[in-house]
Parts: structure tokens; C-alpha cells; sequence
């Protein structure tokens, strides 16, 4: 573009006006000499700095658009200009890019010989490493490490962070199973006997980020005597005497303890506790949902039923526990009826259970039946006539009035506490 007839300001105005978007595209290096050239030549033939304040920012608007440079850029370069003008020197470029490029000290093989040393000694700190790199050099003479024998320790990780290291230093790992030492992975084996317990938890619900109670399900494998308690919390110092409180409610002798996986039953404590007491304690396997399926079905049937799924607070853990302990339970095992399952053979060889209506009884009836064949030992003080007898002194319905009255009284209870608690 031929601009060398714009000599006065008000032409660069009138261009300005006109053409307000033309500027200079190109970016190579020949073409940032003529900017420069064009920019010195603008400024020295205005006499830029001879002119008035308002003249000289038409002639800064007038390079800005005509140079593609920043406004900032353009007064950098008009200072520079006006610090040369004496010597009519033009304006040019002060940096070039480097001749070569620098020169690397540690090459592709060194990053291998890195790689390999820090795999075989499995990332150790960076000194070892180092010292390990002087010794294969000085001691054992392989001339392979003379450069890394002079690495420091600093510039060592930044090896590591290289991209190069980080290509050939990909590693895959499995994911590596919790080995818990405490319990025994395996479905426990009754076979018959009564003795062998399933426990699991259930949470009452929450309420503004504040926890409820705790409900634990405890029942028999094989006669399904059923033990329901109540806490505060599963930390140790709530669980550990409701859970001596709950096998010491059982009639017969424990002889397994059978859990999920969860660490409020996996523990030390409760391990030492049931060493105390002689029990096999066990633990659901994987990706086996059946091994414990028997106290999460009572938690569904028997707990929320009963207890529904509102939130109770904690501080009504020890009635609701009284609650279980004097009234639900003992109706629970002498008057609530339990469906049974009898294993059918198919003609496939395939085992199927089925509910038939001659299998339903209570647990105390199947503890009966049990004890006929001796599949059952009574703790010691405790005897079938005992349990018998004490279930012969109310009948089926006069007992489950008694407990919906108990509840009833329960949850009145609660109610009352959170009106007064809104009032």
C-alpha cells in the first residue's frame, strides 16, 4: 500500500473515517522489518514530535491500524524511534531466535537407563539413585552411566517429570483386595443344628444431618429365634454390650457368628468377644448376596414393619431397647409364625425351595422338633419344658395385643417429646 500522499493530519483523519479496519496481516520475518520501516518512516514524516498531544494520538491511531500492533506495542516502539532520531537511526528487531538450539545434556538413552534403574530398585529416593549411578560408572566401569554419574539429585526428578520417562515408565496394577485377617470367609454350614447365628444392622433414618438409632437383627440360622436390640451408635462403646446382651438372650448355645463385612462386626473387639465365648465367627464372600440374606429379609418383614422408617433419635435407644427386650422379642419366638423351607429335588437335580403350609410354626416349635432329634443344646439352667411353659401363659392373639400396646405407648411417647420439642 502506497500511503507516502497522507501528509497532513487531517488526511489521516479522513482516512481513519474511512477506512477504519484496514491493518497488516503477515507475521514472517520480512514483513516486520517493513513494519518498522513504515512506522519510522510515518513518525519522521509528520515530525511526531513536534506536534500537539490531540495530532499525535491521530498518528498513533493511524500506525495502530496500518501496523496491526497493540496501541502499547506502537508507544514502545515510538519511544524507542525518538531515543534514535538524532542519528536518523530506523527502527529494528532487538532479539533473533538462536542460531541452534540448546544443546541436551541427557539424551533418549540416558532416560532409559534411568527408567530401568528406578524400576529394578522400585523408586527409591533420589540420592540412592544417584549414588547407584556413580557406582555402576566409577566402581563397575560401565560407561553407559558417565553422564548420569554427574546428575544432581534436583535435576533427577525433573527426569522423572519428563514426558519421555513418563512414555516408557506406565505401569498397570490390579486392585489390590483388603486382606482382613479377622473372621472366615465362608457361609456357615449349620447343617441342621441350631446354634448358628446371622446378625446385620438396620439405621433408622436421618434427620437434618443427625443420625437415628440403630436396630440389630440377630437370628438363628436353622429355628430362626429371632433377638432384636437397639443402640445409640455402631461405634464399639454402644455396640460391644448390646451385642454380649444379644447372645446372652438366646435359650441354646452359640456356636457360629455369621456377619457382612462391615467393620462394626469385622473388628479386634468384637473378635476378642467372640474368642471369649467360643464362637466361629464368619464373613460374607463376595459377590455372594445369599450368605446373609436370612437377617436382611427379618429387617425388611420384621424391623421396618414394626418400627417403620422415620427417623427416631438416639436418645430413645435404651426404651426401644427395654421395648425388644421385656415384650417383642419373647413374641417374636413363642407366638409370631415363621415360613419354613423344605429343599425339593427337581428332575433336572436342581435344588428348589419351596414354602409349604404344614412348615409353618414359631421358632419355639421348631425348637422343639430340633431338640427331638438333638440338633439343639439348651444353655445350661435352660430347658424346653421352661420356654414352653412360659409361652402356654398367653395365647398367640393375647400377646401380640400386648405388644401393639407396648408400641403403641413407644411411639406415643416419641410424639409427645417432639411437640413439646416444636412448642
Amino acid at each position: 500500500m502506497n500511503e507516502t500522499k497522507l501528509r497532513t493530519i487531517a488526511q489521516l483523519q479522513d482516512f481513519l473515517k474511512a477506512i477504519p479496519q484496514v491493518s497488516f496481516s503477515g507475521v514472517d520475518e520480512k514483513d516486520k522489518d517493513e513494519r518498522y520501516a513504515h512506522i519510522s518512516q510515518v513518525l519522521k514524516r509528520f515530525d511526531y514530535p513536534q506536534r500537539k498531544k490531540h495530532e499525535r494520538g491521530v498518528v498513533l491511531a493511524y500506525l495502530q491500524h496500518t501496523s496491526g500492533y497493540s496501541r502499547a506495542q506502537i508507544k514502545r516502539l515510538v519511544a524507542r524511534w525518538h531515543e534514535n532520531r538524532l542519528a536518523d537511526a530506523p527502527l529494528f528487531k532487538r532479539y533473533r531466535a538462536p542460531a541452534a538450539p540448546f544443546a541436551r545434556k541427557y539424551i533418549s538413552s540416558d532416560i532409559e537407563l534411568l527408567v530401568e534403574m528406578d524400576r529394578a530398585n522400585e523408586d527409591v529416593c533420589g540420592p540412592a539413585i544417584v549414588h547407584l549411578f556413580k557406582r555402576a560408572c566409577y566402581t563397575y566401569g560401565d560407561q553407559r552411566y558417565e553422564r548420569l554419574a554427574n546428575l544432581s539429585v534436583s535435576h533427577l526428578y525433573n527426569l522423572r517429570k519428563s514426558r519421555g520417562y513418563q512414555v516408557l515408565r506406565v505401569t498397570l496394577t490390579k486392585t489390590r483386595p483388603v486382606c482382613n485377617p479377622i473372621g472366615v470367609r465362608k457361609k456357615p454350614r449349620p447343617n441342621g443344628r441350631a446354634g448358628w447365628v446371622r446378625i446385620d444392622s438396620v439405621h433408622q433414618g436421618d434427620l437434618d444431618g443427625i443420625k437415628g438409632v440403630y436396630h440389630i437383627t440377630c437370628v438363628d440360622a436353622v429355628s430362626q429365634w429371632q433377638v432384636e436390640a437397639c443402640v445409640e451408635g455402631i461405634s464399639e462403646a454402644f455396640l460391644l454390650p448390646v451385642l454380649e446382651f444379644i447372645l446372652s438372650q438366646f435359650p441354646f448355645v452359640i456356636e457360629g457368628f455369621h456377619s457382612d463385612n462391615g467393620t462394626e462386626y469385622v473388628n479386634k473387639k468384637v473378635a476378642e468377644l467372640l474368642n471369649k465365648l467360643n464362637i466361629e465367627q464368619t464373613k460374607s464372600r463376595a459377590r455372594q448376596s445369599n450368605d446373609n440374606a436370612l437377617a436382611e429379609s427379618k429387617n425388611n418383614s420384621v424391623v421396618r414393619k414394626h418400627m417403620g422408617y422415620s427417623h427416631i433419635p438416639q436418645k430413645y435407644a435404651k426404651p426401644i431397647n427395654e421395648f425388644f427386650a421385656n415384650i417383642f422379642n419373647s413374641w417374636l419366638n413363642m407366638h409370631r409364625p415363621c415360613l419354613f423351607a423344605t429343599e425339593v429335588v427337581s428332575d433336572k437335580g436342581k435344588i428348589k425351595k419351596v414354602y409349604k403350609h404344614a412348615d409353618v410354626k414359631t421358632p419355639l416349635e421348631c425348637l422343639a422338633q430340633l431338640s427331638k432329634k438333638r440338633l439343639v443344646m439348651f444353655k445350661k439352667g435352660i430347658t424346653l419344658k421352661d420356654l414352653e411353659s412360659q409361652a402356654s401363659q398367653k395365647t398367640d392373639l393375647q400377646a401380640a395385643q400386648e405388644m401393639q400396646t407396648a408400641k403403641a405407648a413407644l411411639f406415643a411417647m416419641f410424639n409427645r417429646s417432639e411437640v413439646k420439642k416444636r412448642a
